[in-house]
C-alpha cells in the first residue's frame, strides 16, 4: 500500500508539474500578444517602454506581420500542445468513466471510494483548462485584432484628404491593409475550443462522445429523452 501510495504521488506530481509548466508557456504567449498589440499606440508603446511604429508605410506592415508570426511560434509549440491535448483526454476519458458509472447507478455512484478520486481529479483537470482556455482566448483576440487595421486605415483616409499628392501612395498602403485584414480571419483555424488549438480527431470525439454520454446521463436522471 506505501509503494502504490508513493507512486501515485509521484505520477501525480509530475502530471501537475508539466501542467504548470503548460500554463506558464501560455502567460508568456499572452504577454508577448499584449506587448505586441501595443505596438501601434502611441501612449501604450512609451508606457510599457517598447517600440512604437504606425502601419503607414508597406515595410511597416511587412514587419508587422512578420513579427506577429514570429512571437506566435516563439517558445515551445509541440511539446505544450501534447501536454494540454493529453490533458483533455484524460479530463474526456474521466468524463465518460463517471457518465458510465451514473448509468450504471446513479444511487450508488458516491459510495465508492474510487469514484470520488475520479471526481477530485476532474475537477482539478477541468480548472486548469479552464485557466488555459482562458489565456489561450485572450492570446487570440490580442492576435486577432482587427480593429488596429481599420484604425490605420481611417487615419490613412484622412491623410488622403490632408495630402492629395501622395494619395497614389496612400492608396497603395490601404490595399496592403485590405489583404492583411483577409489573411488574418483566414489564419484563424476552426478546430479551436476557447482558444485550445484542438486536433481535429479530439475536436470530433469531444462532438459525439461525450456530449453522447451527457445526454444518457440527462436522460437516465429526468425520465424521458433528451438529444444534445
Amino acid at each position: 500500500s506505501a509503494i502504490n501510495f508513493l507512486e501515485r504521488l509521484c505520477l501525480t506530481w509530475m502530471f501537475f508539474f508539466m501542467m504548470c509548466v503548460a500554463e506558464k508557456t501560455y502567460k508568456q504567449r499572452f504577454l508577448f500578444a499584449k506587448l505586441f498589440s501595443h505596438i501601434t499606440s502611441a501612449r501604450k508603446a512609451k508606457k510599457y517602454e517598447i517600440p512604437h511604429f504606425r502601419l503607414k508605410k508597406v515595410e511597416n506592415i511587412k514587419i508587422w506581420l512578420s513579427l506577429r508570426s514570429y512571437l506566435k511560434r516563439r517558445g515551445p509549440q509541440r511539446s505544450v500542445d501534447v501536454v494540454v491535448s493529453s490533458v483533455f483526454l484524460l479530463a474526456l476519458s474521466i468524463a465518460f468513466i463517471c457518465c458510465a458509472q451514473v448509468l450504471k447507478g446513479h444511487k450508488t455512484f458516491l459510495n465508492a471510494a474510487y469514484n470520488w478520486e475520479f471526481l477530485i481529479w476532474e475537477a482539478a483537470l477541468l480548472l486548469f483548462l479552464l485557466r488555459l482556455a482562458s489565456l489561450g482566448s485572450e492570446t487570440n483576440k490580442k492576435y486577432s485584432n482587427i480593429s488596429i487595421l481599420l484604425t490605420e486605415q481611417i487615419n490613412l483616409y484622412l491623410k488622403m484628404e490632408k495630402k492629395p499628392n501622395k494619395k497614389e501612395q496612400l492608396s497603395l498602403v490601404n490595399n496592403v491593409l485590405k489583404l492583411s485584414t483577409k489573411l488574418l480571419k483566414e489564419l484563424d483555424t476552426p478546430f479551436r475550443l476557447y482558444g485550445l488549438t484542438m486536433n481535429p480527431l479530439i475536436y470530433n470525439i469531444t462532438r459525439v462522445v461525450i456530449l453522447s454520454a451527457v445526454s444518457g446521463v440527462i436522460s437516465d436522471l429526468l425520465g424521458f429523452n433528451i438529444r444534445v
